[in-house]
């Protein structure tokens, strides 16, 4: 089955939020992106709930620089309010990643076409995505296109470790649980490349809350595939 892809991701600012400076307001931004924010690129270029997006590579092409801006964020009761954010700045990556069927959803089986997904993806791709791309947060705008992995120099040639960050959530659409769940991880960059663990190989792993499954059909509440690929 055809289900690999990898392209060039840019822009001018990426924030890669660490959850623990979430609590004060003033958000600052991981060095690396991680998982999750990388799955919900894949997600923005193309996703049906018929398949799961696995980010296996990020290539780092860019030296990791950080800027301070003063915000005006969004508060709960009207209004804004003033908070220091830390960016990163002028962010280049190659991504690898795959795609798997959904086994955890049975409904959705008459969905899996070979071929069909993918050569809507690649069309998909070619075009910039089919949503908003952003970078950690959607007030950082960013950019797609198909690239060979490994093509070009990466500025970062040693090995940082950059000890426990967060890696993704688990949903239970896509493990067959009752919660939804954090995941964490040791990452470490080697000679410019992070290679992510998938999300069950995750050893550290904290319960959100509970969360029950939406449930989708061919010709209901999901387009099929054949008339996805005819409104390109």
């Amino acid at each position: 089955m055809k289900n690999s892809i990898s392209f060039r991701l840019w822009g001018k600012y990426a924030l890669f939020t660490d959850p623990i400076t979430r609590v004060g307001g003033e958000k600052c931004s991981y060095h690396l992106p991680t998982y999750e924010a990388i799955k919900g690129v894949l997600k923005s270029i193309y996703w049906k709930p018929t398949l799961i997006w696995y980010v296996d590579k990020v290539r780092v092409m860019k030296p990791l620089r950080t800027q301070t801006k003063g915000t005006k964020p969004l508060v709960w009761n009207g209004g804004n309010s003033l908070a220091i954010y830390t960016f990163l700045r002028d962010v280049e990556y190659q991504i690898e990643a795959h795609f798997e069927w959904n086994e955890h959803r049975p409904e959705l089986a008459d969905d899996r076409i070979d071929g069909k997904h993918y050569n809507i993806l690649k069309r998909t791709l070619e075009k910039g995505g089919r949503q908003d791309i952003f970078l950690g947060t959607r007030d950082c705008q960013a950019y797609v296109e198909p690239c060979e992995f490994g093509s070009g120099e990466s500025p970062h040639k040693d090995e940082l470790a950059f000890g426990l960050m967060f890696h993704s959530f688990a949903y239970p659409d896509e493990t067959g649980g009752k919660n939804l769940e954090s995941l964490f991880w040791q990452a470490t960059l080697k000679n410019g490349t992070l290679e992510f663990p998938r999300p069950e190989d995750c050893k550290i792993r904290r319960d959100v809350r509970p969360m029950s499954v939406k449930p989708f059909g061919v010709g209901t509440n999901l387009k099929d595939v054949e008339i996805e690929e005819a409104e390109l």
